[in-house]
């Protein structure tokens, strides 16, 4: 019985260890851990590619994908496409939620090689995210004999960006001090990590004021970028063509026009990016993009594509942080790495049949008359010669293009406005229709979607001019909105300055936005006010706008404004008493018109032997009555006229 069972054992071993070598042998496991990064908050076209996967992709059979932003929470983020191996992002991603995401897959080979990928996405922070202070007011008392250098008060504040980066650093500095202190006080802050002492040098006087305001600005150490995008999108291209510019990006740079600091350098990742080809147009900086080798809409019919940008000079930034009166200056100096994109933004590319009848074009707004939008080719079986096509132009709403009508071509004849009442979402509508010269005649129609860039072509300005405040014995404020009909980054937020004689009788906080607090100061009297005000774009333009302002003797004060008239008591009841006046009025003038005298003919009756009296007296009734005119003709009577 123990030799039997050690029979058994050992036959169940064999064939134990024979299981494991035919999985051995039939099932080999590789893993590759792959690492991509995802900057937050991205504000182009969704989804895009991020990234290829380097993966034999005609020899999958199958993947399975699981982690976070795929199958769980946040689902939906992200989509790995197993048939062109690429990894693609539908949505924003919030750094200040999610650092990193962890995605798995395990594919299968038709050799049967289990494959087990790690992919690894790390989120970077961008600066999104001011410092917030834990108060919004902090009010304290203090005694007049307080020694200079005492701490006043302590301010917290905090960030949430990554302070790795830079983003959630921050510093703090005084702004402003109402009323403005003498010479003999300053308030400055001190920085203990995220937090800020208020103290100061010198005296503080009872005399010269009762109370101080102290604006404290939290400013994070987030560096700003001097090239900056104005436009993203995609393009359209038809399946064969070849050698056709798709789509032109615009950049703007602050650097001097023409330096190597300027030019902008592009670049292309993605999909197919050997298809394409990206130059830079010296003159503008535009991105040019173009197909260069012919595109199949069966292969795909939807390209992403990402482009970067760089200066062809690496960017330099220095910033003075701190002033001494010996020796060298506290500076913040920054160079930026060599072959480091500042910019990147994604292009979809829409792959259409060629025979789609629409066609789409993207120019510049402003953009001279004479300039060659498009040209219609149309293809028909029955037409031995191109010659026997004629063009016609159909819709064109506000006369912008022409036609020619041999060639197809469609050109400008008007400066292109983007701020047109006859453009829709930044796009103008024109109809082509192509009639050919056979009995009977056919007609195709061609659609041309003029796409229009923006530019810095519009001066900001006040939305409302007039406004009317109370007579107040403490500081009040209203607000005020600019506007400008550009889009980002050709228009808000906004920077505005008052200009003239307005120290200590108005100002303006904070200095920037969309909209902004004008605050009168206690001393200004009642009476009308023309406040010159100078409103700037984030392109640069300005305006310099004239903002009436009514200032009236309320009997209620105001500590804010809601935008209507003041009212108090006392209006109300002179209102009355002019409406009871202009009643009256129109009573007396209606009874004076009825008391007015009238002249009545009285025709002499012949034959009569009565007489007139005339008794000086009066009788109980009607004193006056509203007589007609008696007149009558008659020829050959004598009429006598009486006075009543």
């Amino acid at each position: 019985m123990r030799g039997f069972n050690s029979v058994i054992f050992i036959i169940f071993f064999i064939f134990s260890l024979t299981q494991v070598w035919e999985v051995d042998a039939g099932w080999k496991l590789d893993y590759l851990p792959m690492n991509f990064t995802l900057e937050e908050e991205h504000s182009g076209v969704f989804p895009y590619t991020l990234a290829q996967l380097d993966m034999e992709k005609e020899s999958l059979l199958g993947c399975s994908v699981s982690g976070p932003g795929v199958t769980e929470e946040p689902v939906g983020i992200f989509h790995i496409d197993k048939n062109r191996a690429v990894i693609q992002v539908h949505q924003k991603v919030d750094y200040e939620e999610h650092q990193n995401f962890m995605i798995r897959m395990d594919c299968i080979s038709s050799d049967k090689v289990h494959t087990r990928l790690g992919v690894e996405i790390q989120v970077m922070d961008i600066n999104d995210n001011a410092p917030e202070f834990d108060k919004e007011k902090y009010e304290i008392s203090v005694e007049e004999s307080t020694p200079q250098g005492s701490e006043l008060v302590s301010v917290s504040a905090v960030d949430l960006d990554d302070r790795s980066s830079g983003n959630g650093l921050f510093s703090f500095s005084i702004t402003s001090v109402t009323p403005p202190p003498p010479s003999s006080l300053q308030f400055f802050i001190t920085q203990q990590n995220n937090s800020g002492l208020v103290s100061f040098r010198g005296c503080l006087d009872y005399e010269e004021a009762q109370s101080y305001t102290i604006v404290v600005e939290a400013k994070d150490h987030g560096r700003s970028v001097q090239l900056s995008s104005s436009a993203t999108g995609g393009g359209r291209v038809r399946e064969g063509e070849s050698g056709v510019v798709i789509y032109r990006l615009e950049v703007t740079d602050g650097d001097q026009r023409g330096s190597a600091g300027w030019r902008a350098k592009y670049s292309l990742h993605g999909e197919k990016q050997e298809n394409f080809r990206i130059e830079t147009e010296p003159t503008t900086n535009r991105g040019i993009l173009s197909v260069t080798t012919p595109l199949d809409v069966e292969d795909s019919s939807e390209l992403n594509l990402l482009v970067s940008v760089e200066n062809e000079e690496p960017l330099v930034s220095c910033t003075v942080k701190r002033r001494r009166d010996g020796g060298l200056w506290d500076v913040d100096y920054f160079r930026q790495s060599s072959g480091a994109a500042l910019l990147s933004f994604p292009v979809t590319v829409t792959v259409e049949t060629a025979n789609h009848p629409e066609e789409h074009v993207s120019v510049l707004e402003n953009t001279a008359p004479g300039y060659n939008l498009w040209t219609f080719t149309p293809t028909h079986q029955d037409l031995n010669s191109p010659g026997n096509i004629r063009f016609v132009k159909g819709e064109d709403v506000d006369n912008w293009v022409k036609v020619d009508s041999e060639t197809g071509q469609v050109s400008t004849v008007k400066v292109l406005d983007r701020e047109s009442p006859f453009v829709k979402d930044s796009t103008y509508t024109v109809t082509v229709y192509a009639i050919d010269q056979s009995e009977p005649p056919m007609t195709g129609t061609g659609t041309l979607i003029i796409h229009l860039l923006d530019q810095n072509d519009n001066l900001p300005s006040l939305q409302v001019n007039r406004l009317e405040m109370c007579l107040s014995d403490k500081p009040t404020w209203i607000n005020i909105t600019a506007v400008d009909l550009d889009l980002p980054p050709f228009s808000g937020p906004f920077s505005y300055q008052l200009l003239g004689d307005v120290e200590e009788k108005w100002r303006i906080e904070p200095s920037h936005g969309e909209q902004v607090s004008l605050v009168k100061e206690a001393g200004v009297y009642s009476g009308q006010y023309e406040i010159r005000v100078k409103v700037g774009d984030v392109g640069g333009r300005f305006s310099v706008e004239t903002l009436v302002v009514i200032v009236y003797n309320c009997s209620i004060t105001f500590s804010g404004w809601t935008g209507t008239r003041p009212t108090s008591r006392i209006s109300i009841i002179a209102l009355v008493i002019i409406i009871t006046s202009l009643l009256l009025g129109v009573l007396l003038a209606l009874f004076s018109f009825s008391c007015v005298k009238r002249k009545v003919m009285m025709k002499d009756l012949q034959g009569s032997e009565g007489s007139l009296l005339h008794y000086n007296t009066e009788t109980p009734g009607t004193d006056c009555e509203n007589f007609p005119y008696i007149i009558q003709e008659h020829h050959h009577r004598n009429w006598s006229s009486y006075s009543l």
